[in-house]
């Protein structure tokens, strides 16, 4: 019974020491600011519409030359 409670006493212990520590390394951590949230979203947002864009057009670049090398094909194979 005695390990047990000795046991219990040292897990307390552990999980005291890991709040303790956690609550230091959170007094050391830098938030940014809410004008630097503003920014770096507008940044990702016009990422986004930028790829998406870019993406959209390569899409239809290659579907446009798939179907000239489709069209191609049947036009030489219909042929012969």
């Amino acid at each position: 019974m005695a390990e047990v409670i000795e046991t219990v006493k040292q897990k307390k212990g552990a999980v005291s020491q890991f709040v303790r520590e956690t609550r230091e390394e959170m007094q050391k951590v830098s938030f940014p600011s809410a004008n630097d949230v503003r920014g770096t979203t507008v940044i990702v947002i016009i990422n986004v519409i930028f790829f998406a864009i870019f993406l959209l057009l390569i899409d239809r670049l290659w579907t446009y030359v798939l179907e000239g090398i489709v069209w191609f094909m049947n036009w030489l194979f219909a042929a012969l």
